[in-house]
């Protein structure tokens, strides 16, 4: 469908458009998809908890001596790549001239799009791309959400494409650098990242009267506070698992310590015992309970059953008195012990 052909097709149904918003019925609504009145005065609880959780918060975080995060130096490599990016596209016009009105040629297309729906008219060749950030079906069928979905992935090819056009003659470790930090700078503008942006989370907010925004407040506090006043994200809920109780069941001593790990031994759990014990040393950075984490699937138990003597090595949690210690350390005074 060519543009003049959509012009046509949005003039031509603008009255028929109007009558079908003057008759258009709303769609039924299930009682569990019925907009929930929230509790006013339980809200008002929770809202005073999380205030009084935030000032408690800042409070700590402002009677501390501002430091930096470890690892987090200035980067000023970054900037000179940019401005290297920058330098080689006012250096080729033609090619900037071109990418505008790719630019400008999508977002007409986007708009047209649009208004061809708004008139009952679904275009043929409207662009489709699998994108999890999109996977709801409101995304789809909600005319405002598709035009502001289609505006944004138009919007974020055409950034990525143009960096993509003048990195060929930049070094290959500044065009790694801005082609990476481009890609986050795209995703971190999506809109399925901001609230009034996001029907899914519109939807949710409207469904449980807005206690998702507060619970969602609430996950953000507990990740300021575990890192204390820096933004310290939980993937899992960490008080699901104990040690000892439902991970690393297998019963088991500590024989040997030094600054760097524990040896823990466990005894065979039948009459017959093998001569030679075994030695398990995990990775540096997994805990040694990644080897026995449920009775159903423990390779140290499924070990002891086959009435083998189990040495295993647990590293340490390093901390700021470790941080000059090298793998080479941890080879000396680990493994080889």
């Amino acid at each position: 469908m060519t543009l003049s052909t959509r012009v046509g097709v949005v003039i031509r149904f603008e009255g028929s458009m109007l009558r079908q918003n003057r008759t258009m019925a709303m769609p039924e609504q299930s009682p569990d998809d019925a907009p929930k009145l929230p509790d006013v005065g339980r809200m008002a609880e929770q809202w005073a908890k999380t205030s009084e959780r935030s000032l408690a918060l800042m409070h700590s975080f402002l009677g501390k001596a501002p430091t930096a995060p470890a690892g987090a130096e200035f980067d000023h490599t970054a900037i000179a790549a940019f401005q290297d990016l920058a330098l080689r596209l006012a250096q080729n016009p033609m090619a900037l001239a071109e990418a505008q009105v790719d630019l400008w040629k999508g977002m007409v297309d986007v708009w047209t799009n649009t208004a061809a729906r708004m008139a009952g008219v679904e275009p043929s060749d409207t662009p489709s791309r699998k994108d999890r950030r999109f996977a709801g079906e409101e995304w789809e069928e909600t005319v405002a959400f598709d035009y502001i979905k289609q505006s944004y992935l138009v919007v974020s090819d055409w950034m990525q494409n143009l960096v993509s056009s003048a990195d060929g003659d930049m070094d290959p470790a500044a065009a790694r650098k801005v082609k990476f930090l481009s890609r986050q700078f795209v995703s971190a503008i999506s809109p399925a990242n901001f609230i009034a942006t996001n029907p899914k989370v519109l939807k949710e907010t409207v469904k449980t009267g807005g206690e998702n925004l507060l619970a969602g407040l609430n996950n953000l506090l507990a990740d300021l506070e575990r890192g204390e006043g820096q933004l310290k994200i939980s993937m899992t809920d960490e008080a699901a698992f104990e040690v000892g109780r439902n991970v690393a069941s297998t019963p088991g001593k500590v024989v040997f310590r030094n600054r760097l790990f524990e040896l823990i031994m466990y005894q065979p759990s039948t009459e017959k015992v093998h001569k030679v014990p075994i030695l398990f040393v995990p990775p540096w950075i997994n805990k040694f309970y990644v080897l026995d984490l449920k009775p159903e699937n423990s390779l140290i138990k499924w070990v002891v059953d086959q009435g083998h003597t189990l040495f295993v090595i647990s590293w340490i949690n390093p901390d700021d008195s470790l941080k000059d210690v090298s793998f080479a350390d941890y080879m000396r005074d680990g493994v080889l012990v």
